[in-house]
């Protein structure tokens, strides 16, 4: 009996998740894996979209071998040449060495870097649909930067389907159902923040392109190459990505704070309750020592406040401090309300450091940064409450 999971009457969900990978691109923690997906269009003509790691590449062919039921496999469509979706792709041409590899010609010339495979394929884009049945036929949507030059989406009109491959994907693998409504609806899209903030995030200029050329078309169902299928929440998750590729914070605070024994740590939980005090439900405190950048990169694209905090170290920024803003510089974030604060034991002076860091950020200070020596005095106690308030007048008058 055929176990395949489908995504309508005519496709299947070829998908493998990896639980075994703590790293994604060997820099973001997996603590709940991952999915490599992969879908088989069954019609006149047997279209594979997108292949999946190499490391998965034997459970892969064996799904699609069940999938196919004795039937050849015409294409293989490549929205993306990354290896954890191209990885199998030279395995697959020696299993199916008739199949046709369609790309558009960015695909194409990396297709003959990687893999030197030059022959028997089919160049496509915008204007050059691929037909699969008789009234059947898929188009393509160029993607560029969304995350790789060559990225594009392929379109099923007949079942109404975009194939987007990183778009729209997250963390997490598939377990149980393939849908969105299936699957715990908040943890995923915490997840999907994850992956888009820190995978997509730069691009968002790009992004906001292909989300413009995607609203012409009909769509009830996402298929990305990783994470649920999207049916149900499908508006909400292009809203999601709508924001965030606008880099549209919600009222929050991100606190960022550096701490090696616990002084600066002290005024940053001041700093939080301030907030709290001062109507910010949304308050985010991130010690560098224990919270992976990932998920502060993610906060920081959530909301639109960033408050900073770092001890003096060798007469600079504690190097982990140092480390998460060039990050976020490197994200090109347009507009966020900041803070900085910082301590040191006879040299507190990090604030020239900061400035340093941020001058190119179109970011908007909220009061000055403060400093203070050893143990936080009463008066530094006070600045730090001045600091909270300040901060959540600004980013709550944007709500």
């Amino acid at each position: 009996m055929n176990f395949i999971p489908k995504v309508n009457e005519s496709t299947y969900y070829l998908g493998v998740n990896d639980r075994s990978k703590p790293l994604f691109e060997n820099l973001w923690p997996l603590p709940k894996g991952v999915s490599y997906n992969s879908y088989l269009i069954k019609d006149e003509k047997n279209v594979l979209i997108d292949a999946v790691d190499i490391c998965y590449a034997q459970r892969f062919f064996s799904l699609l071998e069940t999938a196919l039921d004795g039937e050849q496999l015409d294409y293989l469509i490549i929205n993306h040449m990354e290896p954890d979706h191209s990885g199998s792709i030279e395995l697959l041409r020696t299993k199916y060495p008739d199949v046709k590899i369609v790309g558009n010609k960015k695909t194409l010339s990396m297709l003959e870097g990687y893999f030197g495979i030059t022959e028997g394929v089919v160049e496509v884009g915008e204007d050059t649909p691929l037909k699969i049945g008789a009234e059947r036929e898929l188009s393509f949507v160029l993607a560029p930067m969304v995350h790789w030059p060559e990225v594009m989406f392929t379109y099923d009109k007949s079942e109404k389907t975009l194939y987007s491959i990183d778009a729209f994907g997250s963390f997490g693998t598939v377990d149980g159902g393939i849908f969105d409504e299936q699957i715990d609806h908040h943890d995923n899209l915490d997840e999907a923040y994850r992956y888009y903030s820190n995978i997509v995030g730069k691009y968002g200029s790009f992004t906001q392109k292909a989300l413009q050329k995607a609203s012409t078309l009909e769509i009830e169902t996402i298929c990305p190459s990783h994470g649920p299928v999207w049916r149900k929440y499908v508006k909400e998750i292009i809203e999601v990505y709508d924001k965030l590729s606008r880099y549209e914070g919600d009222p929050g605070v991100v606190v960022i704070v550096g701490s090696m024994y616990g002084n600066t740590e002290e005024y940053a939980e001041l700093v939080g309750r301030s907030l709290g005090a001062h109507g910010v439900k949304r308050v985010k405190i991130h010690h560098l020592a224990k919270s992976h950048p990932s998920y502060i990169i993610a906060d920081v694209f959530r909301y639109n406040g960033l408050i900073i905090g770092s001890p003096t170290y060798n007469n600079e920024l504690w190097p982990p401090v140092e480390s998460i803003l060039r990050q976020l510089v490197s994200r090109n974030i347009p507009s966020r309300y900041f803070a900085t604060f910082g301590s040191g034991s006879w040299n507190p002076n990090v604030s020239r450091h900061f400035d340093a860091l941020l001058e190119k950020q179109k970011w908007e200070r909220v009061g000055e940064s403060i400093q203070f020596k050893m143990h936080m005095s009463e008066q530094d106690g006070a600045a730090a409450w001045k600091l909270g308030e300040e901060m959540a007048q600004a980013v709550l008058s944007k709500k």
